[in-house]
């Protein structure tokens, strides 16, 4: 199963968006926990985290995140894999990236390379690679972000340098972040793939409305999916999406049109 399942990935909240740009985006944690439910019954497997404050900003206080995280498991148990975002949004930094994940040992992570090793000064690689060596050492489930070819291509180096583990990887390719209007589209995925070098299992996200067909596309391509709204508010008609669960059901759908089973939290848990 963990060869031909696909893993749906639900993004419910993002860094930026409000419940003004949609009803149903959560910021509290009991609206993340529920929403997270919904999503999971469609077949979500792992929820992509991010905590609001009081006044509903992103943020990667420790204590806020543990009580994000702490609804979302008692609402779920184990039926879900919860994963904490490190996104910097231009506002933290690497220090308390790294704070984050230290202090709360989640069961799964995700980590922009751009963040947490920005350059290949000494200084950089040494934190990031004591940083990574201690996630890998930790169980936890690390999900390397990465928004180009040149991304990719660095990663390989940097696993080549000993600075990044060698196994137990999971890749988010970020499809549409550095266009003009953030409009992601199918063929951009092509020079990322081109640039793996290896059979790291893979993920992909999409910005905009064509998000549903370049999550076809990775699906088709054998890849894991992230769908929500972080990224994208509209179902595959164009209409705005009823909710979360809505775009995690229409990749199930796809999957299933594919016949590419739908992976349970307890089959990623076994892939890492």
């Amino acid at each position: 199963m963990t060869k031909t399942a696909v893993a749906l990935i639900v993004a419910p909240n993002g860094a930026r968006r409000k419940p003004s740009d949609h009803p149903r985006l959560p910021i509290t944690p009991d609206t993340a926990a529920l929403e997270t439910r919904a999503a999971v019954s469609a077949g979500a497997a792992v929820v992509h985290l991010h905590a609001r404050d009081s006044a509903g900003k992103h943020t990667l206080d420790p204590a806020i995140n543990r009580v994000f995280m702490d609804a979302v498991r008692r609402e779920l148990n184990n039926d879900v894999v919860i994963q904490l975002t490190t996104e910097a949004v231009g506002q933290f930094s690497p220090e308390q990236q790294i704070q984050l994940i230290r202090e709360l040992r989640p069961e799964a992570a995700s980590f922009a390379i751009q963040e947490l090793i920005p350059s290949n000064s000494i200084a950089d690689m040494q934190r990031g690679g004591a940083f990574f060596d201690w996630v890998h050492n930790q169980g936890i489930i690390a999900q390397y972000i990465l928004y180009s070819a040149d991304d990719v291509s660095r990663y390989h180096q940097l696993k080549e340098e000993g600075i990044l583990p060698n196994d137990k990887h999971h890749l988010l390719f970020v499809l549409g972040r550095y266009s003009k209007t953030q409009q992601s589209k199918p063929t951009d995925l092509i020079p990322m793939l081109s640039a793996l070098q290896d059979d790291t299992r893979w993920a992909v996200c999409a910005f905009g409305q064509q998000e549903h067909r370049c999550a076809a596309t990775a699906i088709a391509l054998g890849g894991d999916i992230r769908v929500g709204f972080e990224n994208n508010l509209h179902d595959m008609n164009g209409d705005q999406a009823v909710s979360n669960a809505t775009l995690i059901q229409q990749a199930a759908t796809i999957a299933t049109s594919m016949a590419r089973p739908i992976m349970t939290a307890d089959a990623f848990r076994q892939l890492f």
